[in-house]
């Protein structure tokens, strides 16, 4: 099969690599859609640790089975099919908890850590656990089903803070995640939903998906501004998609007392953080990680066009040039989101 191999930090090949053979309890999986993640941008140059080459990764995908394993059941080949990025084991005792997010044997498609190796779906073909499996609706395209995996991780972070209609929310760093938060927001009946960014046209994005004021995040005053939007107190919940200490402390310091915070991003494996703020105003700080079990209602919300993701895809282009369009993403190129990768 032809794939789009990481063999060295910053050096991407497309080129022919052994198609991988399934087990008994797996699929094979004929990709027909796959996103670049901005993961897979950063694993490129190594500074993660988590792609260690050679490597084919990808891991927001979908495709058509191509193959079935002997112990699979209920999954034929022609299904059209998407897959949770993560690979997890059915007898671990955090996924017999209902979480299967946290599993310690947990694998993830496309990555390679010291650990494991799991090639991913920049690639003809990939083989997933059946069990990862989910259906596309028929109105729902590979491209658009390869926007899965994002919208997930937002709706898990949604699950995770048990945020009530009516709620207000300040999501800081709208990128592809933050932007389907405000998403997610809206459709849990948030408001106001104010979302925080360097970028103005991110926030014009978030403006499209459901924020109802939005501020850059050099703003003057900034905390106070989102007082006077939310009754003088603060915000009931505040969202942080971006992972560094400048961030995580707008979203603290958003919040009213007793507010809470969900952190999302985890760009620096550590942050400072205003500690006497968090003791004295009694906020709950929480993690979100991955996706729990969510893949199912985003296609629900996909098919019924309560979630549209056209919007996010700036190109689909094929996997042989998908070398150049990691480079434009790695450079930053003004005004690209998703790109959309096709055998």
């Amino acid at each position: 099969m032809k794939a789009l191999v990481l063999d060295r930090y910053m050096e991407l090949n497309y080129r022919d690599f052994p198609t991988p053979k399934i087990a008994a309890n797996e699929v094979l999986v004929r990709v027909k859609a796959c996103g670049i993640c901005g993961s897979d941008v950063h694993g490129m140059d190594g500074s993660t640790g988590r792609r260690q080459p050679p490597l084919i990764m990808g891991h927001e995908a979908s495709g058509e089975i191509a193959k079935v394993g002997d112990d699979v059941e209920g999954w034929q080949i022609g299904d059209r099919v998407t897959f949770d990025s993560t690979i997890y084991p059915l007898n671990d005792w955090y996924t017999l908890q209902g979480r299967y997010n946290l599993s310690d044997n947990r694998k993830v498609l496309g990555v390679s850590p010291l650990d494991f190796k799991k090639h991913g779906a920049f690639a003809e073909f990939v083989t997933v656990p059946a069990h990862i499996l989910y259906k596309i609706p028929d109105n729902v395209s590979f491209e658009e089903a390869a926007m899965v995996e994002p919208v997930a991780v937002a709706a898990h972070t949604i699950n995770v803070s048990k945020i009530q209609a009516g709620k207000s929310a300040v999501v800081i760093g709208a990128g592809m995640v933050g932007t389907f938060v405000v998403k997610m927001l809206e459709i849990a009946g948030a408001s106001p939903i104010i979302a925080v960014d360097l970028d103005e046209g991110k926030l014009e994005l978030a403006r499209k998906f459901g924020a109802t004021h939005t501020f850059k995040s050099s703003t003057e005053n900034l905390s106070e501004k989102i007082k006077e939007l939310t009754k003088g107190r603060g915000a009931d919940f505040g969202f942080e998609v971006v992972g560094i200490s400048e961030t995580v402390n707008i979203c603290l310091n958003s919040l009213r007392k007793g507010g809470t915070a969900v952190l999302v991003g985890n760009l620096k494996p550590e942050v400072v953080v205003p500690l006497q703020k968090i003791v004295t105003t009694e906020l709950s700080v929480l993690g979100s990680c991955a996706i729990n079990g969510e893949y199912e209602l985003v296609l629900d919300l996909m098919a019924s066009g309560k979630v549209k993701v056209d919007e996010m895809i700036s190109a689909v282009a094929p996997l042989s040039e998908g070398a150049s369009w990691f480079n434009r993403l790695y450079n930053k190129q003004p005004g690209l989101n998703k790109v959309i990768l096709v055998p």
